[in-house]
């Protein structure tokens, strides 16, 4: 035992002498003007969110506040859709007309309209982000528009009003080329009362070879088609900015009003249409042996045939016209085809019972469902569990090209996708976050909640160790956006800051007030914002308040910046009943010291200090640990490698010594 402590004294004295005050940011020697700010020993902490002009006038209004939770103001506005549409499979062109009613719950009258019109996408004349369409095509085409009985003039010259006169511009639209289009008021909405809107449209949807990315590819030849984004929408209108007029460039998808779809789907006899919300005329579209079939489906787990091979798919007729209604949801999306197979089972709700899920299908690609139904059940129980119950009637998994694409009450997906895609029906249609924008806020937390599915699908626990510190090999990287950039303009980091970033995050709150704790306070946050409109500012000011931290320096080292928190054990000294650890922390991300030591005798503790030891600016901490005749046998900092860091390296003692949770 004795001999042990020389050894570990003579290691740590060596380290001590070998190790500079603070690591060097480059191997060139730093002016001395230059020292403070390079190689300072001290760092400023900054420990507040930052409020952005949005999020002010939000709180002044007091539709949000610091509690994290809707304020005692909090509106949104309502838009209901009536929809008829029709599908020429020879021509691949869909022609719809729809009644829209919005309903202005808004303090503001609103002297504008924005109408989104995401097929444009697909003209060769607009801007676009990495997404390239199948086919170039001549995009989302209004044939007529009026608003509350005036009829708008498609092909006049807006004229704009001139600067400082008074009264009302003339009813006119702009940008219908465009994926976003202007009208302009003769009358304003007041607020409080509701206007209807009148347009008729026509589209053809994209196939073939050339698309790349989702949403980009909407039909096999003609035998199936994937409609998405397929009609005029409104744009939201929220507290927080007013009109998100920003232009569709394809990777970012969404962020939609919730309200009331009722739609009517006419296509040639013989072929099945699945989508969002409840078919409400089974009769009029369905066979008897169908019909007969479906009213079994919620009794048992087992998978049943709706429709097979070699049977009729549809009732007679040379067309029919299939009538969907669903309420409180963001978007509606469909699929038809003349090839579909469909396929039921049902999945168990907690607080709800038996929801069906229907899967439609195209016989050559049955083999990419056959776990489809039982992965979609597991994910619908399982963050029931988690988050909030399921809200919504039923599910649909439809196939075709875009394999990985979600929608209210449907997720264009087989079974490779369906957890992810099936974790969707909670944020952004239940939670209607800002994807264009934010896109971590659904994208990021689905591949959080994914971790813990499949590792519960194994009846494994789920492991989030090394997640957190894996980021110290990222951070710092020029090309990578902060996570409040705006997700639409991310560029090649788009991926990361939307997707894999948060995991990253959550994993480092686990790390400081435990895994359980982060998905209680989820869970509470999902039922105050269900079926609202969440912010950055909500998420975080609520997480710190339901978890009672102060976690400001958190919220922003994460959010807004790219920083990490480059820890070490700078030195360990061992005396005869006392050892002294100190711990260097070279990044600007703060946090809490968490020390594993372990002692010959197999024996070991846990020394912690809190984040705020960092707050006065020292990049230095000092631990003293009493050793109780024992010999330190090897120290781990960050034992479960929550914290980023760029190295594990310098973590233990005696250096060399490997047995982290990144070895």
């Amino acid at each position: 035992m004795m001999m042990t402590n020389v050894r570990a004294l003579c290691l740590a004295t060596l380290m001590v002498l070998l190790a500079p005050a603070v690591a060097p940011a480059t191997a060139q020697e730093v002016p001395a003007l230059l020292q403070g700010s390079v190689n300072s020993d001290t760092r400023p902490v900054r420990r507040d969110v930052p409020l952005t002009n949005m999020i002010r006038r939000a709180m002044e209004a007091g539709t949000r506040d610091f509690t994290g939770r809707p304020g005692s103001s909090y509106w949104q506005l309502e838009v209901d859709y009536d929809i008829k549409v029709s599908l020429d499979p020879s021509t691949q062109r869909l022609a719809g007309t729809e009644t829209v009613s919005l309903h202005n719950n808004s303090p503001d009258d609103l002297t504008e309209i924005y109408l989104r019109l995401d097929h444009n996408i697909f003209r060769d004349d607009v801007p676009r982000g990495s997404s390239v369409p199948a086919e170039e095509t001549e995009g989302m085409v209004l044939t007529s528009l009026s608003v509350n009985g005036t009829t708008v003039d498609l092909y006049a010259r807006p004229q704009p009003r001139r600067f400082g006169a008074p009264g009302p511009a003339e009813l006119s639209v702009s940008g219908l080329t465009q994926t976003v289009a202007r009208i302009a008021l003769e009358d304003a909405i007041p607020a409080g009362t509701t206007a209807t809107l009148e347009i008729a449209w026509h589209t053809k949807l994209p196939g073939g070879e050339n698309g790349r990315a989702h949403r980009m590819t909407q039909r096999f030849g003609d035998s199936l088609f994937q409609p998405t984004q397929w009609f005029p929408r409104i744009a939201k209108y929220d507290d927080l900015r007013g009109w998100w007029p920003d232009v569709y460039l394809g990777p970012a998808e969404f962020y939609n009003n919730f309200g009331r779809f009722d739609v009517e789907i006419n296509v040639p006899g013989g072929w099945i249409v699945s989508g969002t919300g409840v078919l409400q005329n089974p009769e009029d579209v369905l066979t008897e042996s169908a019909r007969e079939r479906l009213s079994g489906i919620l009794d048992s787990d087992r998978e049943v045939m709706i429709v097979d091979l070699d049977e009729p798919k549809t009732a007679d007729g040379s067309s029919l016209t299939w009538h969907f209604s669903a309420d409180k949801v963001n978007d509606f999306a469909w699929a038809a085809s003349d090839e579909f197979l469909w396929r039921s089972t049902r999945a168990m709700i907690p607080e709800k019972g038996a929801v069906p899920i229907h899967m439609f299908y195209i016989p050559s690609r049955a083999g990419l469902f056959t776990e489809a139904g039982s992965r979609t059940r597991h994910a619908l129980e399982f963050y029931s569990e988690l988050w909030a119950p399921y809200p919504f009637p039923q599910l649909t998994l439809q196939d075709g090209p875009s394999a990985g694409m979600e929608y209210p009450m449907v997720i264009n997906s087989n079974q490779g996708a369906a957890d992810h895609e099936a974790a969707h029906q909670w944020w952004p249609m239940m939670l209607g976050t800002n994807e264009t924008w934010f896109g971590w806020m659904d994208e990021g937390f689905n591949s959080y909640m994914n971790i813990l599915s499949r590792a519960h699908a194994r009846g494994e626990e789920p492991d989030l160790d090394g997640l957190g510190m894996s980021y110290g090999q990222r951070a710092g990287d020029e090309g990578e956006a902060p996570m409040m950039w705006q997700a639409n303009y991310a560029g090649s980091s788009y991926g990361f800051q939307t997707y894999r970033k948060a995991p990253l995050m959550l994993s480092m709150l686990g790390g400081i007030v435990g895994d359980a704790e982060v998905q209680r306070a989820m869970s509470a946050y999902t039922h105050a914002w269900a079926f609202k409109h969440p912010s950055p500012w909500d998420f975080a000011f609520f997480m710190s308040n339901e978890l009672g931290v102060d976690l400001g320096w958190f919220w922003y080292s994460w959010l807004w910046t790219t920083d990490s928190v480059d820890q070490s054990i700078a030195s360990l000294e061992v005396g005869d009943r006392q050892a002294v650890i100190t711990v260097h922390q070279a990044g600007q991300m703060p946090a809490p010291v968490v020390l594993l030591v372990e002692f010959d005798d197999e024996s070991s503790t846990i020394l912690e200090a809190p984040v705020d030891v960092w707050f006065d600016g020292t990049r230095s901490h000092t631990m003293t640990l009493d050793l109780d005749g024992r010999s330190i046998a090897r120290v781990v900092l960050d034992p479960h490698c929550r914290f980023p860091d760029r190295s594990s390296a310098d973590n233990v003692w005696p250096t060399g010594i490997s047995g982290t949770c990144t070895d």
